[in-house]
């Protein structure tokens, strides 16, 4: 039965998906990879908004929105990511996509589509909610960067990458405030929730599919553990 295999949280940046237009390439590999372990693991995929939803949250900013608008907006972006990746996985995935995450699911299914919620909550807070509701211990953060590092490293080229992390560590790195469109390596709302939950947080860079794949095979792999 599905429901008893190993369970992962998969957070997906929607710049990974859609980082000017959807990227097909990019998906069609994602779905390769994750093919190779639909017979021993379940997935919940929860898919962001990424520069596309930026893009709008910042056109709206520009004509003088309110935070909640400028979340609604993004959680629409997420939702439309989304479509496209249950449909990638049309076969071994969930009819509905899930925008619920304090709803259980009690599904024979391998692959679990999710999206926004509802305004002030990311994409990695969901991912949390949802590693709480179905009690599942371990989020692949996909993104687009190699590691964590101890300081920004668009703005400080000399940033050192963390391989391994704690969690009263990393939120130091991330602060305690979130706001619509921030990029962080993980939100750090989600951060604190995760701590108290004990969760397992791996970033990976998705550009480099293989990394996701040695986790997944339990080799060494290119990224950061956060616990």
């Amino acid at each position: 039965m599905a429901l008893n295999k190993e369970t992962i949280i998969i957070s997906l940046g929607g710049s990974l998906v859609a980082p000017n237009e959807i990227d097909i390439e990019f998906l069609k590999n994602f779905r390769r990879s994750l093919q190779k372990y639909l017979f021993q693991k379940r997935f919940f995929i929860f898919i962001g908004g990424g520069r596309t939803a930026r893009n709008y949250q910042k056109a709206l900013l520009e004509f003088g929105a309110e935070d909640k608008d400028r979340d609604e907006i993004g959680i629409n972006v997420s939702r439309l990511n989304a479509g496209v990746v249950k449909q990638l996985f049309s076969e071994f995935s969930y009819s509905k996509i899930i925008i619920d995450p304090t709803k259980k699911i009690n599904v024979s299914k391998s692959v679990f589509v999710g999206a926004g919620w509802k305004p002030g909550r990311s994409t990695d807070y969901v991912s949390v909610m949802s590693a709480k509701t179905n009690n599942i211990n371990t989020i692949i953060n996909l993104t687009n960067v190699d590691y964590v590092y101890d300081k920004n490293p668009k703005e400080f080229p000399k940033a050192k990458p963390i391989k391994e992390i704690s969690w009263p560590d990393f939120r130091k790195i991330v602060g305690d405030k979130w706001s619509p469109g921030l990029s962080m390596p993980f939100d750090p709302r989600a951060s604190k929730i995760a701590e108290k939950l004990k969760l397992k947080v791996i970033m990976i860079n998705g550009k480099n599919l293989e990394r996701l794949e040695d986790f997944l095979n339990n080799k060494p792999f290119i990224g950061t553990v956060i616990q």
